[in-house]
């Protein structure tokens, strides 16, 4: 099988698409996911965009049964500075024999353009197991397969900021405003995965006060 690396997020999407990719049947034994790919903001020692602390983010990886490989990014980064300290991973990733990453993307055309040309003539593969399914059929998907996440953040312009800190559950998503996608692609909201089949227990987890930061709401989420 290839050894590849998962563009780890944390949230729900990158957590299924760690569940897909697991599946021989789907990549004909194919693919071994082998590490999980994270950015880090090096000056608060949290997930970049999602928001939370590193140290669920170590629970994860102990989770999941994978080592992580995170990325230390200077907070402000420049696209440069991003670009040139991914360039450094993907080197150190072909020198340990990986082909490919991963991502969790949907359905964003430009995202997946932007992760093609930067990977392209690096020796690693962009692979993309979640594309183009329809986010409704995903959005029950994960849920029936017991996968389980809370809000981290939101865009207060698209969904209300006291959904914050909610689980990401079939009420919740009834009560998303009308053009919000469930899965939050176009990023509506960002989520922590703390459960389900890709996981070899859960993360027990609640959720704190919410702060509001450069125009989005972040709730803190902590270990139980």
């Amino acid at each position: 099988m290839k050894k590849i690396l998962l563009s780890w997020s944390g949230g729900k999407d990158s957590a299924w698409a760690l569940h897909v990719l697991r599946q021989a049947r789907l990549f004909q034994n194919e693919y071994e996911v082998a590490g999980l790919l994270t950015t880090i903001n090096e000056r608060f020692r949290r997930v970049a965009i999602h928001g939370f602390h590193e140290d669920l983010l170590e629970r994860q990886s102990e989770a999941t049964g994978l080592p992580l490989w995170k990325v230390p990014l200077p907070f402000p980064c420049s696209n440069e500075e991003y670009e040139g300290r991914m360039g450094i991973v993907c080197k150190q990733a072909i020198q340990e024999g990986f082909s490919g990453i991963a991502f969790g993307d949907l359905f964003l055309e430009e995202i997946r353009a932007y992760r093609e040309n930067k990977l392209k003539g690096t020796g690693l593969k962009p692979i993309f197991p979640l594309w183009r399914v329809p986010t409704d059929q995903l959005t029950q998907e994960m849920m029936s397969a017991g996968l389980r996440a809370r809000l981290t953040c939101v865009d207060p312009k698209r969904v209300p900021a006291n959904f914050a800190g909610r689980d990401w559950n079939a009420e919740l998503v009834k009560e998303l405003p009308v053009g919000v996608d469930p899965c939050g692609e176009n990023g509506e909201f960002h989520t922590f995965a703390y459960a389900g089949p890709m996981f070899k227990q859960p993360i027990p987890v609640a959720a704190e006060k919410r702060i509001e930061r450069n125009g989005f709401c972040y709730a803190e989420i902590v270990a139980k």
